[in-house]
């Protein structure tokens, strides 16, 4: 008899097939692009992932064949052809597999793919939620995805450095935009994990604020939140920066989320819970009288997609494990006046965490 292999030694579809104790007669499908990735260990194209005990199945169509087999080389490649739609396909794998219950992404696909779904698998076949089963196995990164996340985040960090000395009086966000992301590009990321924000002046008090019109003056502050996406996976910081002396008020903010950041990111150790961490937070920002001015989550973990789970906020009871990687970013926003965020990407570890967006938290004057 086969002994069982230990959970570092299964591949991500194993994991998953292991969560739920499936047998033969159930398998999953899989549409959400970034599971798909992340279950097949490399597949970016488009099309379903069907996953059983006896059979690893990359369903697409003609553009993305080849590339399937290349990404993924242990999953076969089924193409699909005129009249012979991925819902067709799925439906031939579960008959000729005997499967009986189908674990689905109800929570991605939209309720008329369901429907085409459900009506070529026919009666015989029942459909149960995958319930974020997937994403709950990506909480805990491996040693390779920290390796790729941490290089993702050394980009980021070098992009932050870099684009300092071109920030200039005149120059508009938007153009300050252009700068930061072609220069992550040309640092080696593959491409942004997100649209930068370039918040100026009184933009700052807008979280997510668009890059606009407006000119860089003196005795603004600017706050920068981007990353670099690596190898599918995300970068994530935030600085704020002056451009000239800061005004005293906004001194005092940013003294403020400096020592939240600075608190919560020594708080962050495994078996932390994550309202607990949002708590120190907002309790000292609070005290500071800034009541009212934080109004989003402490932080987001961080992969594949840049706003993964486990969250740090008001509302996550979830307790931290080793390999999470998380965001820690408190900020204050005051309308007509501006606002400061602070971010760092971190690795979650046993007795602390490590910060893997590296770049000068103290108040840079330009």
């Amino acid at each position: 008899m086969e002994a069982r292999k230990g959970e570092d030694e299964m591949t991500a579809a194993e994991r998953l097939m292991d969560q739920f104790r499936l047998g033969s007669a159930a398998a999953a499908v899989i549409h959400d692009p970034s599971n798909m990735f992340y279950l097949t260990e490399g597949y970016t194209g488009e099309g379903l992932v069907f996953i059983s005990q006896a059979r690893r199945v990359i369903v697409t169509d003609f553009r993305y064949t080849e590339q399937a087999e290349r990404q993924a080389p242990g999953f076969e490649v089924i193409m699909t052809e005129k009249g012979r739609g991925a819902d067709q396909v799925l439906a031939e794998l579960a008959k000729e597999g005997k499967i009986s219950e189908l674990r689905a992404e109800t929570n991605y696909l939209s309720v008329d793919a369901y429907e085409k779904m459900r009506a070529a698998l026919g009666e015989e076949i029942s459909c149960v939620p995958l319930d974020g089963a997937p994403q709950k196995l990506r909480q805990v990164k491996t040693p390779a995805e920290v390796m790729i996340i941490r290089k993702a985040c050394d980009i980021t960090s070098e992009a932050f450095r870099a684009i300092l000395p071109k920030i200039r009086e005149g120059m508009t966000e938007k153009e300050l935009q252009i700068e930061l992301d072609f220069t992550m590009l040309r640092l080696g990321a593959d491409r942004l994990a997100f649209d930068t924000i370039v918040a100026s002046g009184e933009n700052g008090s807008l979280p997510h604020a668009i890059p606009g019109p407006r000119t860089i003056q003196r005795g603004d502050m600017i706050t920068l939140d981007f990353g670099a996406k690596v190898g599918n996976y995300c970068a994530d910081m935030t600085r704020t920066v002056a451009f000239g002396q800061p005004s005293d008020e906004m001194r005092r903010i940013y003294d403020t989320v400096l020592r939240a950041q600075t608190m919560c990111e020594d708080a962050l150790a495994a078996g932390k819970k994550c309202f607990d961490i949002d708590k120190l937070a907002r309790d000292y920002i609070d005290a500071r009288g800034y009541a009212g001015r934080f109004g989003h989550g402490l932080g987001h973990s961080v992969g594949i997609d840049i706003h993964e789970e486990p969250r740090l906020s008001p509302v996550c009871q979830e307790i931290l494990k080793a390999g999470v990687v998380i965001t820690v970013e408190p900020g204050v926003y005051v309308p007509g006046v501006g606002g400061v965020r602070i971010e760092n990407t971190c690795l979650v570890k046993e007795n602390g965490c490590d910060p893997l967006t590296t770049a000068d938290k103290q108040l840079i004057i330009l």
